[in-house]
């Protein structure tokens, strides 16, 4: 035979031991090498060899450890597959070891061993002297015959084969102009064999041999599928990956072309009967027509993919949202204002405006059915209620709640969703929540929007624009549906501690609510209506066993807690609840105690029930108190006055101190100050050297330039804490007014405003919670701008009698109220009223 009409291997080859498959001829296989022998084999020739003859290798089975001895050579099996490394792959884990993708030439025998180390080479003799056939008719007689049978099952097989796939219709094309030889090789490769079958056919030297062998083998094969197909239950493992090697002998090509073949039975009844339920569905669930000409398009591509296609999973996962989207289903909501009210008022107490809000969303609806959902944001500080109204703003109307956090969000995607462009994409959270409330006419709560972050992946601020629009949100595009949605039935209900943090433009799109912090008498409700039962509740305990006197509940407001909220007072009454707890399951042990028992020990005795928390109870559970009326104590030299500051935790009292002492003319300022605090104290100052002779204000050297060889330093206590904003201006002033005439401020008098280099005051923002703050405080008087008059309607009527309001339009205002007697000046002209 020569070298151009077959294959030629050389007579010498290295040996690579394998017990892991059997590698026939016209078949590819991929091999594990991690012995010692066969790692030393790739290392030298495969990585190392540059010509195409250095990567022919000899494959000889073993059913044992190749390297169980490692001095001694394991009993090599006689026949074995001449291959050419099409592939070598190395890796470190989970230990050092190669993967070879070996393609078979042809059988040797081996003759003799040349050398066994560092890797074994044999002389070998080629047995297999295959010549170039036209199909089956250089076979004669009896072997014609049983190649033709061989045929003919092959192509039963291939037939049996789902032909969509386009390897398989190749080698349906394939069988008639393949080499007849190859075939008893290259079909027991392909189908379902044990090894010691494969032995078998490779110890099958004799052409006439192996094709009695592997029809056999073929027949129970389609047996098998025939089988399958009538049960109608197709089973993953006779599916089976198989790699065909087929001649091509074209010049200058390679000798052999590898493809791979699924050979997966066609789809059964029963997922074909999975796919048309999906379509019924999508049909039945009244979906918009746009959603449902996608939706049909999906489900048309979805029938001719292959399930081993990773889009596939991508493509069912996206049609079964799409049905259990709730695209036309609404829960009934429940229109009687009057239980409404009532179902309101025994949630919360307090929080009017919320209460009238959603009473008013109610009497509409009942009006006009087909009202779009409002879009409230509840802004206020922690602790008041604002999550829980919303709760309870869904049972008043009888609709599903569900809650969306969206503290430290920073990726557009969560609010919009991904693209169906990879596997593991997935909606947004509104879509989801919509999936998870299963109705179209939900209570969303849009927690913490002020929190909202911002990254390299998105602003989901900005993506929030078209979900809180009322005049966009009918047509909600979310990128993995890709199709719009009808949000305008949806109640969102935004919760935020400010508004500063939100987004003009998305801010717009919403009625904000602005839900001030708790009176104590407030507190007081909230406490025995609702805190101290639930506390009771959660430690096991019985208003038969403790109770705590209103006397009690004011202490631990005054002086335990000084919050907007009622948080922190809910954490006091759980520490009384544990120490109750503790003495009444000791008094429990202590009544099962036999009368007779002679113990040296003290018997504890069980407290009188119910236990009363008094006073001294409070103090001995708590501890000290915390606050302290400390207002005359802070006042009690010249140069300190209060003001009063509005927090996202709501509002607070601010001292502010000043000092001077001969310098240069330098005005420090302390107590981590924003720019526009650090601005008031510079305009604060200014006016006051402007007007110290009208004052009579002089420095420490007696001259009315109050700069001149004088420094100031103002300071702002608790430095640890940033402070900024536009309401510190006449507090300010009036401390540095008291630094310089030597008067002390009135102990309980505080104050809020900004001003101008001219004098006047101007309104500012929070006066509710300041107000409440300085009620709080133990503040009897409240300065505050004229223009802010109006805003003391939405003070309660007992805090409004407890304080004394002084409203000022100018500076002149704020010093006499500021100081006992009233703070003259000098007049040289008329003050211009402002036209601001």
């Amino acid at each position: 035979m020569s070298s151009d009409t077959g294959i030629q291997i050389p007579g010498r080859l290295p040996l690579l031991l394998t017990n892991e498959n059997v590698l026939l001829p016209g078949s590819s296989m991929r091999i594990t090498v991690d012995s010692p022998r066969n790692m030393k084999l790739v290392k030298a020739r495969l990585l190392r060899g540059t010509s195409l003859k250095s990567t022919i290798i000899g494959v000889l089975p073993n059913t044992r450890d190749p390297d169980s001895e490692e001095d001694e050579l394991p009993t090599l099996h006689r026949i074995g597959t001449a291959g050419i490394s099409v592939q070598v792959v190395g890796s470190n884990w989970p230990k050092s070891h190669f993967t070879l993708l070996v393609t078979g030439l042809c059988r040797f025998r081996t003759v003799t061993i040349v050398k066994e180390r560092p890797f074994v080479v044999a002389e070998v003799e080629q047995l297999d002297q295959l010549e170039q056939y036209t199909g089956q008719a250089s076979l004669k007689g009896e072997l014609g015959q049983l190649s033709e049978e061989l045929l003919k099952y092959a192509a039963q097989l291939v037939g049996m084969l789902d032909m969509s796939v386009p390897v398989v219709a190749k080698l349906r094309r394939l069988l008639d102009s393949m080499p007849v030889e190859t075939l008893p090789d290259i079909l027991t490769s392909m189908i379902r064999t044990t090894n010691k079958e494969k032995l078998q056919i490779l110890d099958a030297v004799e052409l006439e041999e192996r094709f009695k062998m592997a029809i056999p083998l073929l027949i129970r094969q389609i047996e098998g599928l025939k089988l399958i197909q009538k049960t109608r239950k197709p089973r993953h493992e006779d599916q089976k990956k198989v790699v065909a090697v087929l001649p091509v002998r074209k010049g200058g090509q390679h000798p052999f072309k590898q493809f791979s073949l699924d050979d997966s039975v066609e789809e059964g009844e029963e997922d074909s009967n999975d796919i048309a339920m999906l379509e019924k569905k999508i049909r039945s669930v009244h979906m918009p027509e746009q959603a449902l000409k996608v939706c049909l398009k999906e489900v048309k591509r979805l029938r001719k993919m292959p399930q081993s296609m990773p889009e596939f999973a991508l493509t069912r996962n996206y049609l079964e949202l799409m049905v259990e989207l709730p695209w036309d289903r609404s829960s009934k909501d429940c229109l009687d204002i009057s239980s409404a009210r009532i179902l309101l008022d025994n949630d919360h107490y307090a929080l009017d405006k919320l209460k009238k809000r959603v009473l008013e969303y109610l009497a509409v609806r009942q009006l006009k059915n087909n009202l779009k959902g409002p879009i409230l944001c509840f802004v206020g500080p922690p602790g008041v209620g604002k999550t829980s109204v919303g709760r309870s703003i869904a049972k008043t109307l009888g609709r599903e709640f569900h809650r969306i956090a969206l503290g430290g969000v920073c990726d557009q995607s969560d609010i919009r969703g991904h693209r169906r462009t990879y596997v593991g994409s997935m909606p947004g959270r509104i879509i989801n929540g919509l999936k998870t409330v299963g109705v179209n006419n939900p209570v969303f709560l849009l927690d913490e929007v002020d929190k909202l972050g911002k990254s390299l992946q998105g602003d989901p601020s900005a993506a929030l624009l078209e979900v809180l629009d009322p005049e966009q949100n009918h047509s909600f595009t979310d990128h993995y549906l890709n199709v719009a949605f009808d949000l305008s039935q949806v109640l969102f209900i935004a919760t935020a501690n400010t508004t500063a943090t939100i987004p003009p433009a998305l801010l717009d799109r919403m009625e904000v609510i602005q839900v001030p912090g708790y009176t104590p008498e407030e507190k007081m409700e909230i406490a025995h209506r609702h805190l101290i039962p639930k506390q009771l509740e959660q430690h096991g305990l019985s208003p038969l066993q403790v109770q705590i006197p209103q006397e009690a509940t004011t202490e631990i407001i005054s002086r335990y807690t000084r919050e907007a909220g009622v948080r922190t007072l809910e954490r006091k009454f759980g520490a009384i609840c544990r120490a109750v707890a503790v003495k009444v399951a000791e008094g429990q042990k202590a009544a099962k105690t036999p009368a007779d028992d002679s113990s040296d020990h003290d018997l504890v005795l069980p407290p009188e029930m119910p236990i009363v928390i008094d006073k001294q109870a409070v103090r001995d559970i708590l501890g000290p108190p915390i606050f302290e009326m400390e207002m005359s104590e802070r006042l009690n030299q010249p140069g300190v006055a209060v003001g009063l500051a509005w927090t996202p935790l709501g509002g607070e009292i601010m001292f502010v101190e000043a000092s001077r002492m001969e310098g240069e003319g330098q005005l420090t300022l302390t107590g981590q100050l924003g720019d526009v605090m650090k601005e008031s104290a510079h305009l604060a100052i200014s006016w006051l050297r402007s007007n110290a002779k009208a004052y009579q204000l002089t420095n420490a050297s007696g001259g009315f330039d109050l700069l001149d060889n004088t420094d100031i330093h103002l300071h702002f206590p608790a430095g640890a804490v940033t402070k900024d904003g536009p309401s510190a201006g006449v507090t300010i002033v009036t401390c540095l007014a008291s630094l310089f005439s030597g008067r002390l401020v009135r102990s309980d008098v505080a104050m809020t405003g900004e001003i101008t280099l001219r004098g006047l005051v101007l309104p500012v923002g929070g006066i509710k919670d300041k107000v409440l703050a300085a009620h709080r405080a133990g503040i009897k008087q409240v300065i505050i701008p004229k223009r802010n008059e109006k805003d003391l309607e939405e003070i309660p009527a007992h805090v409004r009698a407890d304080l004394k309001f002084i409203t000022s339009s100018c500076l002149d205002d704020v010093l006499n109220a500021a100081f006992d007697g009233g703070f003259p000046r000098i007049r040289s002209h008329d003050l211009v009223n402002s036209k601001l």
